[in-house]
């Protein structure tokens, strides 16, 4: 017995000839007829359909396909035939398969509108975050054998210790290329010695701090956010839940707390480093002595924007850490969303850090620091 699909082409004489399909017509099945039928070359007037036994879409899409080709007719249809018929036969082998383009008036407000829409929501999510972190926080006060020092020890190492060569490096090239471009516009005026005062202040007060967060940002911000995501997406999230460890407790807090702590030495070691690179250049170029460049910085630099440096630092690694989680544990769906989510943590941690830079400068000038 033959179970596959059949068909049969009958000689009506005048009136047209007649296609009569039998058996299954399946995806599964029409596979050996499908060439046949499509090169039929006949004029058919009716196609029938009363043999067929089962019939799915693929199988109205052939039957319909024909009938509008030869200009016939669909007889013995059953019920569920007819259904998936009506459905196949509002589309046309011509059928537009790009969506209508929405005009740029209608478009723009309502993608505008969708991004604030997520701006509002993104907000609310990590207020939502922060207060999980503090609930979680009182917890361990409250139960101190629950605090995981080994992971915050760990933590630390990663994102401090870890770090110092790269930044290390990049303060110096920083330090050096500030000094080199502030002695040529300085020796304009006769001011190189004021290379001093400018490679000494900005590093401290602004640019080892900054420049140190952003590298947290793209080093560890963006590793939180890879490795809590991962684990959100092969469940590890879920099942510390079930065995009753919360994930805050185990997984964001000691991130956190490490970025925050590790973050004023970061940006100390950032600022020195890029003065060591000043005095350099100093020696090089402007027949500063080495350690005269040294010893100078500390008469013409403030105490203060020492300090102003290190009040911003945890800030900034709270920032970064708290954003690289949060982006982390939205993760779901499919391995994409890590990458995605990583990318939305590194920019907009970096995005708040600067924004808030502009903020500190503005209120520690406005306080007498400037």
């Amino acid at each position: 017995m033959h179970e596959g699909a059949l068909y049969e082409v009958e000689d009506r004489g005048g009136e047209g000839a007649r296609l009569v399909l039998s058996g299954p017509y399946l995806v599964s099945t029409i596979g050996a007829v499908d060439q046949d039928l499509r090169g039929i070359e006949r004029e058919l007037a009716v196609i029938d359909l009363s043999g067929v036994s089962e019939i799915d879409t693929v199988g109205a899409w052939i039957a319909s396909s024909l009938a509008a080709r030869h200009g016939a007719q669909i007889a013995g249809a059953s019920e569920r035939a007819q259904r998936l018929l009506k459905a196949v036969g509002q589309l046309g082998e011509g059928a537009e398969i790009r969506p209508e383009r929405v005009p740029a008036y209608l478009r723009v407000p309502s993608e505008v509108g969708a991004i604030v829409r997520e701006l509002g929501s993104g907000f609310v999510g990590i207020v939502g975050f922060l207060g999980q972190i503090l609930v979680a926080a009182l917890g361990i006060v409250r139960h101190p054998s629950r605090f995981r020092g080994r992971a915050l020890v760990r933590q630390m190492e990663l994102v401090g210790v870890s770090s110092l060569p790269i930044i290390g490096l990049m303060s110096f090239l920083i330090g050096i290329v500030i000094a080199q471009q502030g002695a040529v516009q300085l020796a304009q005026f006769g001011a190189e010695t004021l290379t001093i005062n400018l490679v000494g202040r900005i590093t401290l007060r602004e640019l080892g701090v900054l420049m140190t967060a952003i590298m947290v940002a793209g080093r560890s911000g963006s590793a939180f956010a890879a490795q809590l995501g991962t684990m959100k997406l092969t469940e590890e999230v879920d099942a510390m839940r079930t065995i009753g460890i919360s994930p805050i407790e185990a997984l964001v807090i000691p991130r956190i707390l490490a970025a925050v702590l590790m973050m004023p030495l970061l940006g100390f070691f950032a600022s020195c480093i890029a003065i060591v690179g000043g005095a350099v250049i100093g020696d090089l170029m402007l027949g500063i002595p080495f350690f005269t460049f040294l010893s100078r910085i500390q008469e013409v630099v403030p105490l203060y924007d020492l300090y102003v440096g290190l009040a911003k630092a945890p800030v900034f690694g709270l920032i970064v850490a708290l954003t690289g989680c949060y982006q982390g544990l939205q993760v779901q769906g499919n391995s994409e969303q890590v990458g995605l989510k990583t990318t939305k943590a590194v920019v907009q941690a970096i995005f708040m850090v600067i924004v808030l830079d502009a903020f500190f400068a503005v209120f520690f000038t406005e306080i007498g620091w400037g």
